[in-house]
């Protein structure tokens, strides 16, 4: 059900509330009636006799069977768009629309028809009715566009439309393209303004007009609000003011605010108050914010030239976009950009991002031709689901380089399952979530830097073959060393290489890899080596180290091999068109290993996420949704049995018995060795707390295990299972993160979880390709392959595993927690000893389209078992 305000951007770039009718809402329905064109209104109401205000009452008024939604606009909250559905019979229903007419071609009809598909799923509706007069070919148009699969025929009324109530996969990608190209126009309000107005009085304002005028802003500047509307409003004053100046701005239909002042959610509980009110107060009139509490903005496009921020100086033009979170660090990496030689397409620093955050800019930058690499400093959040799937979208033609600070958690968050408690102490999800979406994560600010100004001056590397030229051979061994600890390699180079190298350098020179120079060696000496090498072949990247000559001065690009400079004394500026000139070997090779690892990244397959035939999802469904609503708890052994069989997870079959005798009954039923289990409400760690007692056989024995574990616990009763011999243990797990969603992690299992902490975590949704490199990039992955002539193990049925876990817990929001340690890998398919899994009543999400919002998830497309997030 839709219980939520929905912020939605449109086509242009302005944003409408989209909720449910209310009764209150009577008056502003007739005005918006009323306010369309006589044609507009003769086609939604197939006449031109229509009492709006009876209209009005019947989308107002609740009634069986009927839903209405609307879409409002500006300080007076406006309808915009009307959308009404009526339940036809138990399984299909009719919807309708009127969109304002100025809003026309603006997209707001789709949106209000995914909505309206999302209440009907709710509901149980399962396909989408609609009439159209011949000749509404607008109306016409939004349901062919739709992505929803509408067929059309001809009847008495007019046109009759019906589809299922759910989003085809090409219908997700168009919805996708829209919400991408409206974004970036609403961010285009902010970094390429027709109009720029700074609202402030004293030195701060007037060091921003300063920097507007000194930047050579192409367009108009202003000092009110009482010309036309503009598109960007600076905003300098106190805190206490700024409320003011939003409403006036938005009765002025303004485009978007950069409010530099502070006093907001950073200074406590009074300053959040008011920040929620400014963003009502923009979001109410479709205005984007940027702030509170920021820097500014900058944008070098000669057709702009935009410096709206408070004395800082125009950043040098160049291909790299930088966002950062923090306003004092956004001064020290401009300055540090600007030493590095590191020019900017645009700067935005964001502040208490209450509004514009990453995900747009990122849309933003994603169309801009003037950017090809995007620096993120960023210490929050906001929809890492959204920012994944955007970046990993970017990330293939553009490359994207973050810091996330908060590496480690001030406390770890209390779990009781092995996988919680190995993903609790750090912030690997962020780590998870920029592998899988190839963003580039630096450890620190000076490697941040590093690896921008590699990436926007140089080809990506093909390999990780490194050549290393220096005139000193001390910093040629670090350079040597650093790159083979970082992953690189630096091989010997060929003979033909070593003989042309031989008429380039005097007698004495060293020709290995490092090749040395010497000490007497010219800048041109270093021109030739380099190109030499770039001719063998041999090397993916060359790293030039000078203490002695000014090699940056010679060295120019290395044509398609990156090149990078090392120069440990004097001048280190990188001169314009040259390579990028770092101060130690260290620093250029872990830069060479990052750009390394992104090229590997953007080479590989993607991979889908795998259909699974054989599942039962929607048993599955009932059985959490039931266990869930009765609050969070772990589900018994017979409940965890039925989820997993429900998903094809092979656990070791079992007999739950009340006593002793049962226990016995059901050894002697196994015939072999079993294990006996207690079985605990509430107990997670079974082993741990004594009881679990393995290897027993015959029923005489398991009633003496039975009668020991009842001694030490207060039993409900016993799980008897067959024995598994042979094969390895490991863990496969999920837990589910507030922000970022299911993590799944695999590794080592049983007593060597915690132990070994050699853990692999992705997020989901999980392609198979990802779970075989999740598996395999473990430290003891060889143990699974034969390690010291032990049996080879069925990888793949592991591998299957990891993706049905995976999927399950991307289906199913209620799985908080699921643990299956240990599994058993074994010479031919895989068995699960144990399993445990708390469920919890999931949290709603935002709807989509929305700002802020994720799309369906990709495990959901396809079939009737597609599920619209809620909200």
């Amino acid at each position: 059900m839709l219980r939520e305000t929905a912020d939605v951007v449109l086509r242009g770039g302005t944003t409408v509330h989209v909720r449910p009718v209310e009764s209150g809402d009577v008056d502003a329905i007739v005005a918006f009636l009323e306010g369309l064109s006589p044609e507009s209104r003769y086609l939604r109401f197939f006449g031109g006799g229509v009492d709006v205000r009876r209209a009005a009452r019947n989308v107002t008024e609740p009634r069986e069977g009927m839903f209405a939604l609307a879409a409002f606009r500006g300080p007076a909250q406006q309808v915009v768009g009307l959308a009404e559905l009526a339940r036809i019979d138990d399984t299909s229903a009719e919807v309708a629309f009127a969109i304002a007419d100025s809003l026309h071609g603006q997209g707001l009809g789709t949106v209000l028809l995914a909505h309206l598909a999302q209440h009907a799923r709710d509901i149980g509706i399962e396909r989408l009715v609609a009439h159209v007069m011949r000749g509404n070919v607008r109306m016409a148009n939004v349901f062919r566009d739709s992505g929803f699969a509408f067929a059309v025929r001809s009847d008495e009324d007019g046109l009759r439309f019906e589809a299922p109530a759910t989003l085809t996969p090409d219908g997700l990608a168009r919805f996708e393209e829209r919400q991408r190209a409206a974004t970036a126009a609403s961010v285009g309000r902010v970094l390429r303004p027709t109009s720029v107005a700074v609202i402030g009085t004293g030195e701060r304002a007037d060091r921003v007009r300063a920097s507007l005028r000194d930047g050579g802003y192409m367009r108009r500047i202003l000092d009110t609000l009482d010309e036309d509307p503009v598109d960007l409003v600076v905003v300098t004053v106190p805190a206490a003011e700024v409320l003011d100046v939003a409403e006036q701005a938005a009765e002025r239909g303004c485009g978007a605010m950069l409010v530099l002042s502070g006093g907001f959610a950073e200074v406590g509980p009074d300053g959040a108050a008011r920040q929620r009110r400014l963003l009502d107060i923009c979001r109410d009139a479709g205005m984007r914010l940027v702030g509170p509490n920021c820097l500014g903005v900058a944008n070098t496009d000669p057709e702009v030239r935009l410096n709206a921020t408070e004395g800082i100086p125009m950043p040098p033009r160049g291909n790299v976009a930088l966002l950062t979170q923090s306003g004092a660090l956004g001064i020290a990496l401009l300055e540090r950009a600007e030493f590095l030689g590191l020019g900017l397409s645009s700067f935005v620093s964001v502040g208490n991002k209450a509004d514009l955050s990453g995900n747009d800019l990122l849309q933003f930058w994603e169309l801009d031709a003037c950017t090809e690499v995007v620096l993120l400093y960023l210490e929050s959040f906001g929809n890492p689901r959204n920012f994944a799937r955007i970046a990993r979208r970017i990330g293939q033609v553009k490359p994207i380089v973050a810091v996330k600070s908060g590496r480690t958690r001030a406390g770890a968050r209390a779990t009781a399952s092995h996988t919680g408690s190995l993903l609790a102490s750090s912030d690997v999800s962020v780590d998870a979530l920029f592998r899988q979406a190839g963003v580039v994560r630096a450890s620190t600010l000076s490697e941040f830097l590093d690896v921008g100004a590699l990436l926007s001056r140089q080809p990506l590397p093909a390999g990780p073959r490194v050549a290393i030229v220096t005139d000193a051979g001390g910093p040629g061994v670090l350079a040597a060393d650093a790159c083979e600890a970082m992953g690189l390699e630096v091989p010997e180079p060929p003979d033909e290489l070593v003989d042309e190298l031989r008429t380039i350098l005097p007698p004495e020179a060293s020709l290995a890899n490092p090749v040395d120079v010497l000490a007497t060696a010219a800048p041109h000496d270093f021109q030739r080596v380099v190109a030499a090498i770039e001719r063998s072949g041999f090397a993916d990247a060359v790293i030039a180290i000078a203490v002695h000559a000014p090699a940056a001065e010679a060295l120019g690009s290395a044509g398609a091999l990156p090149l990078l400079v090392v120069q440990m004394a004097g001048e280190r500026r990188p001169r314009d068109g040259g390579p990028p000139v770092y101060r130690f070997p260290e620093d250029a090779a872990r830069a060479l290993a990052r750009a390394v690892e992104y090229g590997r990244w953007r080479a590989r397959p993607r991979g889908e996420v795998p259909e699974l035939a054989d599942v039962r999802r929607d048993q599955a469904a009932t059985l959490l949704a039931g266990a869930a609503a009765s609050g969070p708890r772990w589900l018994d052994p017979t409940e965890t049995a039925e989820l997993l069989a429900c998903w094809g997870l092979p656990l070791v079959p079992g007999h739950r018995v009340a006593g002793v005798d049962g226990v016995a009954e059901a050894a002697e039923a196994i015939a072999g060795p079993v294990a006996v289990k207690a079985v605990v409400p509430g107990l997670v760690d079974k082993a741990e707390a004594g009881g679990v007692v393995l290897d027993v056989s015959g029923g005489r024995e398991a009633a003496a295990a039975a009668r020991e574990i009842a001694a030490r616990l207060d039993v409900e009763g016993f799980l008897v299972q067959p024995m598994i011999t042979g094969g390895v243990e490991m863990l496969v797990g999920v837990t589910h993160d507030r922000l970022f969603g299911p993590v799944v992690a695999c590794g080592p299992g049983g007593e060597r979880a915690e132990l070994e902490r050699d853990v692999a975590v992705r997020l989901t949704p999980l392609t198979s390709i990802e779970a075989a490199e999740m598996v395999r990039s473990l430290r003891t992955f060889p143990i699974l392959e034969g390690w010291k002539g032990a049996p080879r193990l069925d990888v793949p049925a592991l591998e299957d595993l990891v993706v049905r876990l995976a999927l399950l817990a991307d289906t199913h929001p209620e799985v908080h927690e699921l643990d299956l340690d240990p599994v058993k890998v074994l010479p031919r398919g895989a068995a699960i000893l144990d399993a445990r899994v708390r469920v919890a009543a999931p949290e709603p999400e935002p709807l989509w389209p929305a700002i802020g919002a994720s799309p369906p998830r990709a495990s959901t497309l396809g079939g009737s078992q597609e599920r619209w997030p809620s909200g």
